[in-house]
Order: C-alpha cells, then structure tokens, then sequence
C-alpha cells in the first residue's frame, strides 16, 4: 500500500512541484514530500510541518493549504511522514530526521540556513515544541497547532529566545485549548516578554479570531496565540488561511542576527497610574536597558517618550530619570544603534489616567484562566497576582456561555480553609503594576457579585484599604445570586450593589472583595465601577444637636474641618460618625 501511494505522488510531479522522495537516517530509510516553486532562486526559506498521529504527510499538506502562500512567497515546504504516523516528542529520532531533510534541502535547493521553520500539528504541534529546546540554533521560529506538551512545558534557560505563533481552537476535544497558556508561559517568561498580551479581535476581519500577542522580548522576538472560537481538533482556513499566517509570522525571523539587540527592563511594562478626584502625582521614572551587538558594538542608546527624545547615551549604563511625567499613554522606547548604523528598539507603554466618569474595574476580565493586570487573588493557600494566565482550577477569570448570565467576564476567589480574610480579590496593591490614588471626597462604588458554588449564598466584605493596609470603609452584603459551579450554567438576579463612602487624605488606596470567613466560601466580581461624586460636603458646615450627619468629620467646636475616623462628644453628647 506504501508503495501505491508513493507511485501515485511520483505521476503528480509532472503536473506540480510536488515531490515524494526518501532519505535514510539512522538506518532507517524515511519518507517525506516536498513542495517547491518554480523559480525559486537560491538562498530561499525552509517550512517543515508535521502531521498528526495517526495521519500522514499527504493528509497534513491537504490540511495546511500551503501552495498558493509557497508559490507567491518562494520558499520551499517539506511534509514529513513519523513512523507508525507518530512523532518522538522526548529524545532525538525525529529531531535527527529534521536536521536531515535541512542538509538534503540545502543540497538540492540551496536554502538558507538561517530561515528554517518548524510547524506541526497536534501530535506534531508537541514535537514543534520538543524541538524547541532540542534545536533551537537550527530553526529560527516555530508555529505549533493544536498541539503542546501534555505533560507541562519547560524552557532550557540555555536556549536563545524563541519566536512562537501557536494557532488553537477554543472547541478542541482532542488536546484540550484550556492547556494552551500554560505552555506558551513558559516561553513567554522565558523570552522576557512583557506579560500583557496586545489583543487584536475580529482578526483580519474574522470575528471568530482573537490574535494575543506577547512582545518584544528579548531579540525582538514574539510569542503569538492565535485563538480561534469554537474551532474543534482541526487546521482551520475559515477567512484566515492557518499557513498564511504561520509564514506572514515566521518570515520576520532569521537565526542569523545582524541588528543591535536592545531591552527595557525597568519600568515595567503595563505599568499604571489611576488618579480619582484630581491630577495625578507621578513619581520620577527611572528608564533602564541593556544592550548588545551580534556583529559589532552598540554606539549609543537613546530614550524617547513617543516622538520626543529624551536623551542620548553613549556608553553604560543606560539609565535616565523621567520627571513630572503627565496625563496620557507613555509609549518609552529605548533605541540602540551600532557601529554600522543599524538599530534595535525596545518598547514599555506607561499609562497616567485621571477617569471624569465611572472608572470600570472589570474592564480587565477579558482573558478565561487569568487573573488580570491590576489584581490580586488569595485563597488562603495561593497568591496570584496580574497579569498572568493558563489557570484551569483556583482563582481566575471565567467567560459565562450559559444562555442566560448577568455578566460575561467575571474574576472569581474562594477561601480553601476559613480563615479571617483568607479569600479575597483585591485591586491595585503593591505587588501589581497598576497605582490607585483617591483625592478627598465622595466616592461611590456600583458592583455586581455572585457566589460561584454557594447554594444558600456566602456573605462578601468589600472594603477600601489604605496604603498600610488599614479599611477606611467597608460593608458586608449577600449576593443573590449563585452560577452554580459551572461556567456553562444560566444566572440571573444579580443585585447592582451601590455603596458611597468617603476619602479624606489624597494617597494610594485598594479595593478589596473579601469571602466570608468559612470553609470554601467563595464570590465572582463580575462588575465593578468607581467614580467620585462630590466634595466632602460636610466640611465648613455646622453640627445641629451634636450630630454630623453621619460622616466622618473632625471638629473645632461646632465646625467640621475635615473628615476623619473616630468618635467626639460635644456638650455631653454623642456626634455619630461611622
């Protein structure tokens, strides 16, 4: 039957640039196809794509679609066949039968070394990134589908940084699209990336396609996921062809570096300032970066702010403090150029918004398995803090499919052992990159929280906190409604909570959604907003009878100054505050 099928792809080669042919590596003679164009000149790029287990070489190219790309592009496509249509994903096998069908291709049409790239597909997708730590000086970027190593993924610090472009459809039964982030992590960690993806939807015009995109890292590179609603165990070519994409991505990349290499590392990236009630007050800056040269020595290392430059360095370290820094998005670039005038860039966005109207808190819940930028979780056993991703139990972000639900997003927690305040999720405290600064005054705060799993419903605490952790306001409330442990389940009745308080000193404040103080107590902040409403009306008034009105308020005889934490008597008698 083998034989059969490789007479019938020999009578096709006449009529396409399709070619079955064989090659002999650890004694065992291999199989494989080639596709390559006509005209294709010399010093051209290399497409190796591995099909599925249980599939094959002729199976994966009709999946792929890749001639028409190869064709106008000019690169050479190299479809594999694994024996027993498997693939080695934990020693060298396969990874030696790749390195031979590399050579074999640079004899027959003098590819470029450099511009070798390495796809694969389910099974193939977790070879794509076995190989990853194997060879990465011989391909210079991977594009994995539907596949990623089942049992966890590592990332070889020895190993350079590594451009990835992993497509998944959100629908796969087969290998699972929960296990996606969990992997791509590893090598976004890895590459220095900036741990906020760039969300680009309805991508290309597919409203079915969300691209994320980690980068720059290290070298320039990017970690992509392609993320494709409802698509099943399969390579999709619904609007967006899968193998164009994989090229557009892959053709950036080259083993062979030439440009200098230049990385922000302080500030962060997705660093945030949120002033409510007022103009912010941002502290210096101090920009950081590292640089390097492949091929020469970097001259100098200039800083802007935008279009604005900032100033030039010529030796290190590259260091610059930004002062008086105003309202609006920073796009901080660090650009290095080497002694033959080439440049690297590396970019870190800081924002400085002073919201007018409701500041949406919940505008973050966009990605399931996360816990977003700007917030911390706590179980009474785990800490997670945003952004970070590719949690399938514990704290995180779900996205509700029921046919009836009160949110889509929503950020849940729990307490696993009971303990006083050991569950909450909390916004914009020290360990994230996102600042809350309130101005004195009225404040209110419109929420919608539900219990996750709690039948008879769990009572939820929230408080406003100050820098030292002190609550300058808080109140406790019953949700109405409870999901019922499944993200696919209908809800409804959730009750639009209102509370206003008020803030006397201008600081760093935390807003705080704490579980009830049981065993698995649990909550889901679905929506949160916060705006100021009013100036601390109370200040210059006079107290009638010895009561305030019910606020907090110091006084000088009769006359509230300022609000404050406390209880006064006046005359005798009790001024309420609270």
């Amino acid at each position: 039957m083998k034989h059969y099928y490789l007479l019938l792809l020999l009578l096709l080669t006449a009529l396409t640039g399709l070619r079955a042919e064989t090659i002999t590596v650890g004694g065992t003679v291999r199989s494989y196809i080639v596709y390559a164009p006509k005209d294709l000149g010399e010093g051209r790029p290399l497409l190796i794509s591995c099909h599925g287990m249980n599939q094959d070489a002729n199976y994966q190219k009709g999946m792929l679609q890749i001639e028409s790309v190869a064709d106008t592009a000019k690169f050479v496509t190299v479809f594999p066949e694994g024996i027993n249509r498997g693939w080695d994903i934990g020693g060298d096998r396969d990874i030696n039968f790749v390195k031979a069908l590399i050579d074999a291709m640079v004899t027959k049409y003098k590819i470029d070394r450099n511009r070798v790239y390495l796809s694969g597909f389910s099974m193939g997708g977790m070879f794509t990134y076995h190989a990853m730590n194997r060879i990465p000086d011989v391909i210079a970027a991977f594009a994995p589908i539907s596949g990623y190593p089942m049992g966890g993924t590592t990332a070889s610090a020895s190993v350079r940084p590594i451009p990835i472009i992993h497509t998944h459809g959100t629908g796969d039964d087969v290998v699972n699209f929960g296990g996606v982030q969990g992997a791509l992590n590893a090598w976004i960690q890895h590459n220095h990336c900036p741990s906020q993806a760039k969300v680009q939807t309805n991508y290309r015009g597919a409203s079915h396609i969300t691209r994320r995109t980690w980068g720059p890292g290290d070298q320039g590179v990017e970690v992509v996921l392609m993320e494709l609603r409802d698509k099943g165990h399969w390579i999709s070519n619904d609007i967006v062809l899968s193998g164009d994409e994989i090229w557009k991505f892959c053709k950036r990349y080259s083993l062979e570096l030439k440009d200098p290499v230049v990385r922000i590392t302080a500030p962060k990236e997705g660093l945030q300032y949120i002033t409510l009630g007022g103009t912010s007050s941002v502290p210096d800056l101090t920009l950081r970066a590292t640089a390097s040269d492949p091929d020469g020595q970097v001259v100098s290392v200039a800083f802007y702010d935008g279009d604005q430059l900032l100033t030039t360095l010529d030796k290190e370290p590259y260091t610059y403090v930004l002062k008086g820094i105003g309202k609006g998005e920073h796009r901080l670039r660090a650009v290095a150029t080497d002694d033959e005038g080439r440049t690297g860039s590396s970019l870190v966005v800081v924002s400085v918004v002073e919201p007018t109207g409701n500041y949406l808190l919940h505008s973050a819940f966009t990605t399931e398995g996360s816990v977003p930028e700007g917030w911390t979780t706590y179980d009474g056993s785990e800490r997670r803090t945003g952004f970070s991703s590719g949690y399938s139990s514990g704290s995180r972000v779900f996205h509700f499919t029921g046919a009836k639900h009160d949110f889509e997003w929503g950020l849940y927690t729990r307490n696993v052992n009971g303990n006083a305040r050991a569950g909450y999720a909390r916004f914009a405290d020290k360990t994230t990159q996102t600042t809350l600064t309130l101005c004195p005054g009225t404040y209110q705060l419109l929420c919608r929280v539900a219990n996750w799993n709690q039948a008879d419903f769990s009572p939820v605490t929230v408080a406003v906190e100050d820098a030292g952790g002190r609550a300058v306001w808080q109140d406790t409330f019953t949700p109405t409604a409870n999901v019922g442990n499944s993200a696919a389940n209908d809800f409804s009745g959730t009750t639009l909570k209102t509370f206003n308080f008020d803030i006397n000193d201008k600081g760093r404040y935390v807003l705080t959604f704490y579980t009830a103080d049981a065993a698995w107590a649990d909550l889901v902040v679905g929506q949160a907003a916060l705006r100021r409403t009013g100036n601390l009306s109370a200040i210059g008034m006079t107290v009638a009878d010895g009561v305030a009105d019910g606020a907090l308020y110091t006084l000088s005889g009769q006359r509230v100054l300022s609000a404050a934490r406390g209880l006064y008597v006046k005359n005798g008698r009790k001024i309420i505050v609270r």
